[in-house]
């Protein structure tokens, strides 16, 4: 079922199917996600067919964190989509702020031109907490090995690689790290899955 929109009136892509449950079932996966750093886990995102550049886990993992009180930061390609814009706010209730560093989560859906992992709000010495979490869409969790992982959740090491991402980006990650218990958190949303990593994981590079 789809709902016109008040501004244009074309159709508003619906949200979950049963809003309760299936945000709770997301919630879940995320959350072990993010205790297990570099695990995949599997989200449904059942019937969701979002505007593009969103994506259907993006959209999904959406549903489940953004409300009224998160503000959310888009990259260009989704603030240019008043769909975009439309489904968000629909669904979620999550303002849509101009600058990265005001934002509780981000939504990147061109990672290779994103901006640099420092722009976003990276908590205070008080308040840790209230960093941006950065979610990274359209991700490929089958590319070889980039880095290693080790830290809470991690029994002794983890491999990981994901992609697309910018040249730079792991060593931004590596300085992110360093900041712990400030820092961003990481969530990359692939096809059918996601994975994450919580600020606390500490980054190494591997050889290629």
């Amino acid at each position: 079922m789809t709902i016109a929109s008040e501004t244009n009136q074309t159709p508003l892509a619906a949200g979950f199917p049963d809003p309760v449950h299936d945000a709770q079932g997301c919630f879940r996966a995320l959350m072990d996600a993010m205790a297990r750093p570099g695990t995949r886990r599997k989200i449904e995102t059942g019937p969701l067919n979002p505007p593009a550049p969103l994506t259907p886990v993006a959209a999904a993992i959406a549903l489940t964190l953004f409300d009224y009180d998160t503000p959310v930061w888009l990259d260009r390609p989704l603030m240019t989509s008043d769909a975009v814009k439309t489904f968000l706010r629909f669904h979620t209730g999550a303002p849509i702020v101009s600058e990265p560093v005001d934002a509780a989560f981000a939504l990147v859906s061109a990672p290779v031109a994103m901006i640099p992992l420092a722009a976003f709000n990276q908590g205070s010495a008080e308040y840790p907490d209230r960093s941006t979490t950065v979610i990274l869409t359209g991700q490929d969790f089958a590319n070889p090995a980039q880095v290693t992982l080790r830290g809470p959740g991690i029994k002794d090491t983890v491999s990981f690689a994901t992609g697309p991402v910018p040249p730079v980006f792991w060593d931004q990650v590596t300085a992110n790290a360093r900041q712990f218990p400030r820092g961003i958190d990481l969530v990359f949303a692939g096809r059918s899955e996601a994975a994450a990593l919580p600020r606390s994981t500490r980054i190494t590079l591997q050889e290629m």
